[in-house]
């Protein structure tokens, strides 16, 4: 036996070592027939079923297990990375089966059987009792059940307001809203099969059928997926850090595709604008008070005058919109794009129901007969997302609309909201229920419009904003959000959690509605607060029932102000935000993440239960305030990766905070708590009405200069905002800044790097240096000295540079 076979069996020993006090809990009728390679991976015959173990990537494993009797169900409604080509390495011996494929080590113990999953050696989860069969409250259900370890916490099971840490519940998994909802709602619109675990490591059910995640409910250091039928398969995706974590989760399920530029901008948004003359009103009064402005929602009045009975003309209503081409072209060159809210009901009373009974495009009865039946709004049919001919109808009225001007969708509902048991849809693979299929309704509803994109309008890059979806909807472009909050202080409460754990799932653009959506709560502090917290949230887009007005125009002018400087801010920081929204397009990290992605070695229960502080991208540090009248707010301040002794510099004042520790900062009226770690470079642009005037040309450089930080990096990323591919397609610039400190110098780079499909532009930067602690001895670039200031009480040095154009430049300052 080779050195190496001797390391292999060696590490295979440890791992079976380290789940040793698992084994109790094995399945004892669960006993090993046979095994055999298989392409990419291997296949294991136990007594009750097959395992199928194949490998995606180096830290990629998938586990399908097929009972006895049953065939293996093709296809994924998830899954889009091909599987790994390159075989793997299987060693085997009288008591066990060991599969290394790159980091990834699958060990099967032959008795008691036993699968246990390693990542470079580090154990990460293992089968506990295996496959079984359960009948829960009458409720026929076959599970997949893992061993916990006592120290770690779980995250995801989709959208829900729980608790950072999910470990102790057992969630639904069936895709419902919330109305409503505070600080806790345990069933809501993306009911995800994934747990992530504080030890690097996630399980993804690959089965979008109903069912439910168990994390441990009954505190015996159990996680058991349940589902009513459907595939037993699941995917272990494992990393060093979260990083790794997020990168192979969506290199898995799919990429979020860079969104609009003008998605990042301020949206006015009600339930809802009645008519024409009043949707321009609106616009021009955001106009008139100087608050940029970059979308105009109308929610379901372009349809029809009533709630209820009209859902489903999916037409204008020509009375109140009489030259809605003409408006919407009047807004479009103010910079002002138009989303339409769309249902996928079609009630029976509409202008609709008709055409779509007799085209064949709604889900069916027993019978074969469009389904029928009243919810709310009014009787409804509900239009077939599966069906080839429902999908083309569908997008037809879409691309109808998007002629005459239409920017963006809204797709609500999409749960969908009512789902009768009974109804069938004709799926590619035969005849579903609505059970085996509501998870993916609003997953393949983003499809459909996604796809017409691709074939119809391919140089373009859809806006989707969907209240439902499922694993891997993130690839279609869609934009999840909260649901109808309701507008109170627990609303509030609830909203950073569920942008996290969303995020954590590769749903990067969760976001709520600001201010809050249900109630006729006018609560002026509120409404502040939740405005500036959207401003370090994915999208910002204030929205709620109409009694309130949710645009900070109709607001009080003490409120106005306040928000006019929130909104300020979130223009200012569109160079910053644009370039992590371009970060998680290439890398699946999220735009908020927890804190714990700082400190991914830090397994303390605070710090993997935290929510209410966050990482908005990698450099700024937030903490809403989300209590009334609160005057302080405690707050965590992660040790800086890489650079323990580094400070956090407050955003507003300058002042330091150290890492790894918790504080009581006070509040203010103006901001939130806001704060940039060490070495951060920010660009910042002047704020503009509109994203349509924003330039990176002229643009604000800050850096964060700390004595602990000796070297750093940062980037800038822009495009022209609207191209879809344009990085794949050379059509972008990227400026990439580094930062390198020694003893009574700082040299600061700004290097260029264009796509090959553009030139590079010619940019201005102001270069503010802040924590300079003493006054600066010069500053010079390519051998000449250059002009600058030095405020001695902020500690920050301002340099106007020369300007950049396809060479580096670099900058050095004496200290």
């Amino acid at each position: 036996m080779t050195n190496t076979h001797h390391a292999r069996l060696a590490l295979c020993l440890a791992v079976t070592a380290a789940f040793a006090p698992l084994a109790h809990a094995q399945n004892a009728d669960r006993r090993f027939v046979a095994m055999k390679p298989i392409a990419g991976g291997l296949e294991v015959t136990a007594s009750d079923g097959r395992y199928l173990i194949t490998s995606y990537a180096p830290n990629i494993v998938e586990t399908t297990f097929v009972p006895k009797g049953q065939q293996p169900q093709p296809g994924s409604h998830a899954v889009v990375l091909a599987r790994a080509t390159a075989p793997a390495e299987i060693k085997a011996d009288a008591r066990r089966i060991e599969l290394a494929a790159g980091g990834m080590t699958v060990t099967i113990d032959k008795t008691p059987f036993r699968i246990a999953y390693a990542y470079k050696g580090r154990p990460l989860v293992a089968e506990k009792r295996g496959y079984g069969r359960a009948d829960q409250q009458g409720e026929k259900l076959e599970a997949l059940e893992f061993a916990l370890n006592d120290d770690e916490a779980l995250y995801g099971a989709g959208s829900r307001a729980v608790g950072m840490n999910r470990r102790g519940n057992r969630f639904r998994l069936y895709n419902k809203a919330s109305y409503g909802f505070g600080a806790r709602a345990e069933q809501m619109g993306y009911g995800i099969p994934v747990a992530l675990s504080s030890r690097k490591y996630a399980i993804h059910f690959d089965n979008p059928q109903a069912g439910w995640l168990e994390m441990d409910s009954r505190h015996d250091g159990t996680l058991r997926y349940e589902t009513m039928g459907g595939p037993k398969t699941y995917q272990v995706v494992a990393g060093d850090d979260w990083a790794e974590v997020m990168d192979g989760y969506t290199r898995l399920t799919g990429r979020q595709p860079l969104p609009p530029r003008w998605a990042f901008g301020n949206f006015a948004s009600r339930f809802g604008y009645h008519t024409e003359a009043e949707t321009r009103a609106v616009v021009d009064q955001f106009a008139a008070d100087g608050i940029p402005l970059d979308a105009v929602v109308l929610d379901l009045y372009w349809f029809g005058k009533t709630v209820k009975g009209t859902m489903g003309n999916l037409a204008w209503d020509r009375e109140s919109f009489p030259r809605a081409e003409a408006m919407m072209a009047d807004f479009a060159r103010k910079g002002v794009k138009t989303v339409l809210i769309t249902e996928p009901f079609i009630l029976t009373t509409s202008k609709r129901w008709q055409e779509a009974s007799r085209a064949g495009v709604l889900a069916t009865g027993k019978d074969g007969k469009p389904l029928a039946y009243d919810f709310y709004f009014g009787n409804t049919g509900l239009v077939d997302v599966f069906k080839p001919q429902a999908r083309d109808w569908f997008w037809n009225i879409y691309k109808d609309l998007k002629a005459g001007g239409v920017a963006g969708w809204w797709g609500d509902l999409g749960e969908p909201e009512v789902h009768p048991a009974e109804a069938r849809h004709a799926t590619p693979g035969g005849v579903a229920t609505a059970d085996q299929v509501h998870n993916i309704y609003g997953h393949e509803w983003a499809h459909l419009i996604a796809d017409g994109y691709a074939r119809d309008f391919p140089a373009e890059r859809p806006f989707i904003l969907m209240r439902s979806g499922y694993s891997g909807s993130q690839r279609f472009g869609m934009i999840p959000w909260s649901g109808d909050v309701s507008r109170g202080w627990g609303g509030l409460q609830s909203q950073m959690e569920i942008s996290l754990q969303m995020g954590m799932q590769g749903q990067a653009y969760m976001h709520s509605d600001l201010g809050g959506f249900a109630g006729p709560v006018l609560d002026d502090e509120l409404y502040v607060r939740w405005l500036q917290y959207g401003v370090f949230q994915p999208i910002f887009r204030p929205h709620a029932q109409e009694q309130v007005p949710a645009e900070p125009v109709f607001r009080t002018p003490e409120v106005k102000v306040l928000a006019r400087e929130a909104i300020r801010l979130r223009y200012a920081m569109l160079p910053y935000n644009y370039t992590i929204a371009f970060e998680n397009s290439r890398t699946g990290m999220p735009l908020m993440r927890p804190v714990m992605f700082e400190e991914p070695d830090n397994d303390m229960a605070p710090t993997t239960a935290i929510s209410g502080t966050y990482l908005w991208g990698p450099d700024f540090l937030v903490a809403p305030v989300t209590e009334p009248g609160a005057a302080r707010k405690e707050m965590y301040f992660p040790k800086i990766a890489g650079h323990p002794e580094a400070a956090w510099y407050d955003f507003y004042t300058g002042a330091p905070h150290r890492g790894g520790i918790i504080e009581v900062v006070p509040t203010v009226r103006e901001h939130i708590p806001t704060f940039v770690r060490a070495g951060a470079f920010v660009p910042l642009a002047t704020p503009v009405l509109t994203t349509r005037d924003y330039t990176t040309r002229q643009l604000e450089l800050h850096y964060w200069h700390d004595p602990a930080v000796t070297a750093s990096e940062g980037r800038l990323y822009d495009d022209d905002g609207q191209t879809a591919r344009a990085y794949e397609t050379g059509k972008y610039e990227l400026v990439r800044f580094g930062a390198r400190a020694s003893a009574g110098r700082l040299d600061i780079t700004l290097a260029p790097q264009p796509g090959s499909a553009v030139q590079p532009a010619a940019r201005t930067f102001v270069l503010k240096v802040h924590n300079v602690a003493v006054k600066p001895r010069g500053v010079e670039a390519g051998g000449k000295a250059l002009a600058h200031v030095w405020d001695e009480k902020l500690k920050l040095l301002e340099v106007k540079l020369p300007v950049l154009q396809g060479t580096p430049m670099q900058v050095g300052v004496a200290l």
